[in-house]
């Protein structure tokens, strides 16, 4: 594990859950059969090596007589059930009272739906297992709460028109991922706009990036990379990083028209 944070929030849940599993004198297989996990789930849980559900929490405090004491660690388990890099980001929109996007390659993570953001993290290579992909897109979604934020941040995506033709899951995920993106288009707080590959003007065609403004005033801009994105705090990059952001949103459709694209490419698939 390479989140130092997480690795000791679930350390110490687990040394708790083992210190009083063998103060009530119970082998993990007994522990196991008493609150309806297995005992390899029970293991790994000790060790570290899996998140305990807080349903999990909950028995293992009843059987174990815990008093609420490992029922009272949903919390800190809950903050660093999804990974760091999530997190992080996460904590910025959460501060964001604007937000814009430009997205090459995929759908941005805002916009997916749970089969996109699964599909999209099975073409994975080298490949994550189904635990993993579980808490990625339970992650992703979770993110979505910025669009319920009151009060509403105004929140703008562009989008290649290539990210909205490739069919990340095959035909039928796709066209529902299309229609999800016409329902958020008409929120009056987001605003979503295709760039068409026919474009010869484009103001930045080296990766995706986002823009945060948050509510102290600060610009910050959030450069994509394969492995690690970075979060550029430095005033003249975020206003460089800006500056390309409204020059893309010029030159791709507007709002209106882009809506209409959308729509059209749902009709070319039916």
């Amino acid at each position: 594990m390479e989140d130092e944070e997480a690795e000791a929030v679930l350390r110490a849940v687990g040394r708790q859950i083992k210190l009083w599993r063998e103060t009530a004198g119970l082998k993990q297989t007994e522990l196991g059969d008493a609150i309806g996990y297995g005992e390899d789930m029970i293991s790994a849980v000790e060790r570290a090596k899996r998140i305990p559900q807080p349903d999990f929490l909950d028995r293992a405090d009843e059987v174990l007589g815990a008093g609420g004491k490992l029922a009272a660690m949903k919390k800190d388990v809950e903050e660093v059930r999804y990974p760091k890099k999530v997190r992080d980001i996460a904590k910025l929109e959460d501060e964001a009272v604007e937000m814009g996007a430009y997205t090459a390659l995929h759908i941005h993570g805002l916009l997916q739906t749970p089969e996109y953001a699964r599909a999209l993290h099975e073409t994975r290579r080298p490949a994550y297992t189904e635990e993993e992909i579980d808490r990625l897109v339970a992650a992703r979604m979770a993110r979505k709460v910025v669009f319920e934020r009151v009060p509403r941040p105004f929140l703008t995506f562009v989008q290649e028109e290539a990210t909205l033709r490739r069919p990340v899951g095959g035909k039928m995920v796709q066209r529902q991922q299309l229609e999800h993106l016409l329902e958020v288009g008409k929120l009056r707080h987001v605003e979503i706009q295709v760039m068409p590959t026919s474009r010869a003007d484009h103001a930045h065609v080296s990766g995706s990036f986002r823009v945060l403004k948050l509510k102290g005033g600060q610009t910050l801009g959030y450069l994509a990379a394969e492995l690690h994105g970075r979060v550029t705090t430095e005033p003249r990059e975020a206003q460089i990083v800006e500056m390309r952001y409204g020059m893309i949103r010029a030159q791709a459709l507007s709002p209106r028209e882009s809506l209409a694209f959308i729509e059209k490419l749902l009709g070319e698939e039916t």
